[in-house]
């Protein structure tokens, strides 16, 4: 533990876009009583008032932020709130439409491994324009009206731009599917009143983690349109959900309300610094997806590599460097921004990042990026 503190959160670059940081208060309350305790619906426990409290507050800072009619904090992760969507909303022999995991969508919600198989629920998937990165409108209508999906679910893991909620609602409502959106990757820009409104666009459920472009702690979140409120969160407890584990309950109250506070300059200045990013990474020659339409609208930058080998020993030499990305090499904002980086030092970063893709010694970057990321040591928008 205390050799990953030391590199992990004192010498590294991390631009793993499904990681983000939280504010020292949200940790305390991590780590404070009511991450011993239990409450439940029955009233089973005694002495849960104060949680009873909390859930309350919490539900309604969801709504406000999100523009909901409900909330539900109780997801252990974002995984457990796909779960719960697609458990209350579709039926064994029905049907989910979703991002095909081969065009960046989820994993946990496809058709090899994920959840619906578990259940009896047929995978179908999103016709998708790779050069865009975003769903095919036209070709999408035509499928949800011959298919009749039971369960049309918006979202990805590798998120770029807003997906086309409003476009295909109408083709939803002729086919009586019901939508949900994954907002796990944007959900705090989403809070900040950036990059879509799905809710206001048609969808009935936002669902998702509150640790990635949100800055809570790890867990998920559910919110949603007054009409599936009984169906959804009236049918999470106890089959699906029990304990929620209260302490981070409480931890994420607390980042609702600083997202209710400050999402929105946050927000601003995340998609601000994906964009500087993947402009100084294409212009010191490293490929970036989609540089003809703008690289980005979201927290996330990813790099157009696609030989295994290479992408292995690219991601494996800035580690070497103390920069950290992922496997897909999707190239994140959310901590760099959280730390107070703007624009002009996230060309630094690229400019670190076009060194090692152009083959320089990473033991040479090394210390560059270590210097950089102790430049940075205060957590903003609190």
């Amino acid at each position: 533990m205390g050799k990953h503190q030391k590199w992990r959160a004192e010498e590294c670059l991390n631009l793993i876009p499904s990681e983000n940081l939280t504010s020292h208060t949200v940790r305390q309350l991590l780590s404070g009583d009511m991450g011993h305790r239990y409450r439940a619906d029955d009233r089973f426990y005694k002495g849960a008032r104060f949680m009873d409290e909390l859930e309350s507050l919490g539900e309604k800072l969801a709504c406000e932020v999100f523009g909901a009619d409900w909330a539900s904090l109780r997801p252990l992760s974002g995984h457990m709130a796909d779960m719960i969507a697609v458990s209350t909303l579709t039926k064994p022999g029905g049907s989910i439409l979703t991002v095909n995991p081969g065009d960046g969508g989820y994993p946990g919600l496809s058709d090899q491994a994920g959840y619906p198989t578990f259940v009896n629920v047929r995978n179908l998937y999103f016709p998708f324009d790779s050069e865009r990165m975003n769903i095919d409108v036209e070709k999408a209508r035509g499928m949800i009206e011959d298919e009749k999906p039971s369960l049309v679910v918006f979202g990805q893991s590798f998120f770029l731009f807003p997906h086309p909620v409003r476009a295909l609602v109408d083709a939803c409502t002729s086919a009586g599917s019901r939508i949900a959106f994954d907002g796990s990757h944007v959900l705090g820009l989403i809070a900040g009143g950036k990059f879509q409104k799905p809710l206001e666009e048609g969808a009935e459920l936002i669902l998702g983690s509150t640790h990635k472009s949100l800055f809570g702690p790890q867990g998920g979140i559910i919110v949603g349109k007054r009409g599936c409120e009984s169906e959804v969160k009236g049918r999470q407890f106890p089959g699906l959900v029990d304990n929620a584990h209260w302490n981070r309950v409480a931890a994420l109250v607390w980042a609702l309300d600083e997202a209710r506070r400050v999402g929105g300059k946050y927000a601003v200045q995340v998609i601000t610094n994906s964009k500087a990013l993947a402009r100084a990474l294409h212009e010191g020659g490293v490929p970036v997806k989609c540089s003809e339409y703008g690289f980005t609208e979201s927290h996330q930058t990813i790099l157009d590599v696609k030989d295994q080998k290479e992408i292995e020993g690219f991601t494996q030499r800035l580690e070497d460097a103390n920069i950290i990305v992922d496997h897909g090499i999707r190239i994140g904002t959310c901590e760099a921004t959280r730390r107070g980086m703007k624009a002009q030092d996230m060309e630094r970063v690229a400019e670190l990042i076009v060194r090692v893709y152009k083959g320089e010694e990473p033991s040479k970057v090394r210390a560059k990026a270590t210097k950089l990321r102790r430049e940075f040591n205060r957590i903003l928008y609190t």
